[in-house]
């Protein structure tokens, strides 16, 4: 029972703490309030889950918002915002973040062409930077479950479009284990099982069973 050798954390063509960068875009409270894809408070819980996650694997991450400094808008929520301590904001007036200069100069500087994307709403913040990425050849991973849209419909809609251009989805639990991999990789566990507890995974279940059987 052995692991094969880590792979090259840079070329992997699965997601790794060394090749990817996490996007958060506009989780705000009037888009928070606006969201009707799924229940909200899920929504907050596995977003900032995923910026936990960020940080436990040291990824890059960009933070932006629409709107704050023209006052029309509010800052990141603070369940999410306690988490990005350090992490600039870049604010836009753009719904595009892709056609805002702050912020597309910081994605490129991250170095990283793996991109795991999150924005509110999905139809919009979320599909419009994640076309144009894939366009210039980044990959591009949104989390379905940590993002929302105005309606079911719409959410799904816009899915299908980023995916049908060569987005590839993931979910939280996903996205978890495949910068995870490996068991052996003891450094990250207790923080890997920390984040399925709190995102209502599975993780946190004690199974028990019987060595007889």
């Amino acid at each position: 029972m052995s692991s094969l050798a880590i792979r090259d954390q840079k070329n992997d063509h699965l997601l790794t703490p060394e090749n990817a960068a996490l996007i958060i875009i506009d989780y705000q409270p009037v888009q928070v309030n606006s969201i009707a894809s799924m229940d909200r408070q899920l929504l907050i819980n596995n977003i900032v889950g995923v910026a936990k996650m960020a940080k436990l694997y040291h990824l890059p991450i960009i933070l932006s918002t629409v709107n704050v400094k023209t006052g029309l808008n509010f800052e990141t929520i603070p369940q999410l915002r306690k988490e990005m301590t350090g992490i600039p904001s870049y604010d836009r007036t753009t719904i595009n973040a892709w056609e805002d200069e702050e912020f597309l100069e910081a994605v490129k500087n991250t170095g990283r062409k793996k991109l795991i994307m999150t924005a509110l709403w999905t139809e919009a913040c979320l599909s419009f930077p994640t076309l144009d990425a894939l366009k210039e050849g980044y990959e591009v991973y949104p989390v379905v479950d940590a993002v929302g849209g105005t309606s079911l419909a719409a959410h799904d809609a816009a899915l299908r479009r980023m995916e049908q251009a060569g987005a590839e989805p993931v979910s939280v639990a996903q996205l978890f284990c495949e910068l995870q991999r490996d068991w052996a990789r003891s450094e990250t566990v207790p923080g890997f099982m920390k984040l399925f507890i709190e995102t209502g995974g599975t993780a946190g279940i004690q199974f028990s069973y019987d060595k007889s059987e």
